[in-house]
C-alpha cells in the first residue's frame, strides 16, 4: 500500500456547503435550482449530505422545508444530535442573506467533490502501478480509471455523427412505412403542415395573445384532441377552475350551449348532447388541475403524477411562479421558460405555453402580433421551438362567431405562416377558416374589431 497523496488544493468547502443548505432552509424555491445539479454524494461532511437527504425528501414530497421540518426528519432517523440539533439547522438557516447565489455555491460544491474523486483516482493508480503486473496491463487499467472520471464529469458524452445518422435512417424508414407517426396532429390542419406532423416531444411551443382572444379556449380544445388520440394530456389552469374547465369541455366535445350550461336552461336535445359529452369526455386520458402560482417543482410533480404523460399545456406562463426573490420579472420569466424548455426534453413530452403580449399590438393598425410583444422577457422567444400568435380579425355577432388569425412567427420544425380560425364562443368550438384574414380596411364588414 502506497503512502496517500497529499492535496495541496482544497478539497473541500465546508463555507459553500453550508451556503447551500442554509438557502434551501431559507427559500422553499432554493431547492428548485440546485436539485439538477447536487446528491447527497457530493457534499464531502456527512452530516451535510443526511441535512441534504431530507431536504430533498421533504422538496419531492412538496411539503415545507425549514430548520424546523427538516429536524423533525432527522429526528425520525435518529441522525438530528449528529446533525447538530435545531441549532445548528438555525443558524444554517439565518445565516443566508440571499439566494441569488445558489447555483454558484452549489457548483463549488460540485468542483470539490471532483477534485475529492480525482485525487481518489490517482491513489489507485498508484496502488495499480505499484503492483505486480504487465505494464501494458498496468496502463489499460489506469487509463479505464481516469476514463471514467471524465465521464462523470459530464451529463452526456458527445455522440459520432455516424451513429447518430444510422439511427436516423431507421426513423425515417419508420415514418416512410407508416409504421411512426412524423409528429402528434393537432386539430387544425395547417398547423400540422408547419410543424411537418404536429407537436413532438422535447419542444416548448408558445401560444401567445392579448387577454380575451381566447388562447385558453384554443389551447385547451387541442388537449382534447391530443387526448382523443390517446395522448396522455395534462392541462394545468392556473387562471381557470377545474369546474370551469370541465364546463368548455362539455361544451364543446357535445356542441352544447355553454351560455345553457352555466345557466341551466336547456333543451331535451341539449341534455342528450350533455349525456353524450360525459361518456366521450370519460374516455379521455385528460388530467386538470387549478392550483394557482405554481412553481417550477410544482409542474414537474403534476407532471409526474399523470401515467405516460405526452402533452403538458400550461396556461398561463406569466402567472406561473419563480424562486427568484429580487423582483426582476424579466429573470424570473426566464426561470420559468428555461424550466419548461428542459422538462420537455427530460420527460420527453410536448410542452405548450400559454403567455400574454404587451401593449403595444394595441398602438398599430394591423393587430397581428410580432415578436417583440412577447411579455416580460426575451426569453420567451429565445427558449420556445415554436412561436404561435392568436389575434381578432372580424365579428359576426348574428352568427355567435368570430374570425381569428393564427400565425406562426418563429418554427424550428418547419415553415413559418398563417390561416383563419372559425371560433364559435357559445360551444367554445375552433376550426380552420378560409376566410381572408388580411381584408383592407375599407371592405371591413359586419362588425369589424
Amino acid at each position: 500500500m502506497t503512502d496517500a497523496i497529499e492535496p495541496s488544493a482544497p478539497t473541500s468547502s465546508i463555507e459553500a456547503e453550508q451556503s447551500v443548505l442554509g438557502a434551501l432552509l431559507a427559500d422553499d424555491g432554493a431547492f428548485d435550482q440546485v436539485a439538477d445539479m447536487l446528491t447527497a454524494a457530493h457534499f464531502a461532511s456527512r452530516d451535510h449530505a443526511m441535512i441534504w437527504t431530507a431536504i430533498a425528501g421533504l422538496a419531492t414530497a412538496r411539503r415545507p422545508v425549514d430548520a424546523l421540518t427538516v429536524h423533525e426528519v432527522l429526528r425520525d432517523r435518529g441522525q438530528d444530535e449528529t446533525c447538530g440539533g435545531v441549532t445548528y439547522l438555525a443558524r444554517l438557516a439565518t445565516g443566508c442573506l440571499t439566494i441569488r447565489n445558489v447555483r454558484r455555491h452549489a457548483s463549488v460544491v460540485l468542483d470539490r467533490y471532483a477534485a475529492r474523486m480525482l485525487l481518489h483516482a490517482a491513489e489507485q493508480a498508484l496502488e495499480i502501478a505499484s503492483a505486480h503486473g504487465a505494464v501494458g496491463d498496468k496502463v489499460d487499467q489506469i487509463s479505464s480509471l481516469f476514463a471514467g472520471l471524465q465521464r462523470e464529469q459530464v451529463r452526456k458524452a458527445p455522440r459520432p455523427i455516424a451513429d447518430l445518422a444510422i439511427e436516423r435512417i431507421g426513423e425515417y424508414e419508420a415514418l416512410s412505412e407508416g409504421r411512426k407517426v412524423a409528429g402528434w396532429p393537432t386539430s387544425i390542419p395547417a398547423l400540422n403542415r408547419w410543424l411537418n406532423g404536429g407537436v413532438r416531444p422535447g419542444s416548448l411551443y408558445m401560444l401567445a395573445a392579448r387577454p380575451g382572444i381566447g388562447k385558453s379556449s384554443f389551447s385547451q380544445q387541442l388537449g382534447m384532441h391530443f387526448a382523443a388520440d390517446g395522448l396522455p394530456t395534462l392541462f394545468l389552469s392556473q387562471e381557470m377552475a377545474d369546474t370551469e374547465v370541465a364546463d368548455r369541455a362539455v361544451a364543446n366535445s357535445g356542441r352544447v350551449s355553454y351560455s345553457a350550461l352555466l345557466t341551466g336552461k336547456m333543451e331535451r336535445e341539449d341534455w342528450a348532447r350533455t349525456t353524450e359529452a360525459m361518456e366521450s369526455l370519460a374516455a379521455l386520458p385528460l388530467y386538470i388541475d387549478d392550483q394557482p402560482a405554481l412553481t417550477l417543482r410544482d409542474i414537474r410533480f403534476k407532471a409526474k403524477l399523470v401515467p405516460g404523460l405526452k402533452v403538458l399545456i400550461v396556461d398561463y406562463l406569466q402567472l406561473t411562479a419563480s424562486s427568484r426573490r429580487d423582483g426582476n420579472r424579466n429573470a424570473e420569466i426566464e426561470e420559468v421558460t428555461r424550466g419548461l424548455k428542459t422538462l420537455a426534453k427530460e420527460l420527453g413530452i410536448a410542452v405548450i405555453a400559454l403567455s400574454q403580449l404587451n401593449r403595444n399590438v394595441e398602438t398599430r393598425n394591423t393587430k397581428r402580433p410580432m415578436l417583440s410583444d412577447l411579455r416580460d422577457s426575451g426569453a420567451v422567444e429565445q427558449d420556445a421551438d415554436v412561436v404561435l400568435f392568436l389575434w381578432p380579425v372580424r365579428e359576426f355577432p348574428k352568427e355567435g362567431r368570430c374570425i381569428v388569425g393564427l400565425c406562426a412567427e418563429k418554427n424550428r420544425q418547419g415553415a413559418r405562416g398563417e390561416v383563419g380560425l372559425d371560433f364559435h364562443g357559445d360551444t367554445q368550438r375552433w376550426a380552420e377558416s378560409t376566410a381572408d384574414i388580411n381584408p383592407p380596411a375599407r371592405n371591413a364588414r359586419d362588425g369589424e374589431l
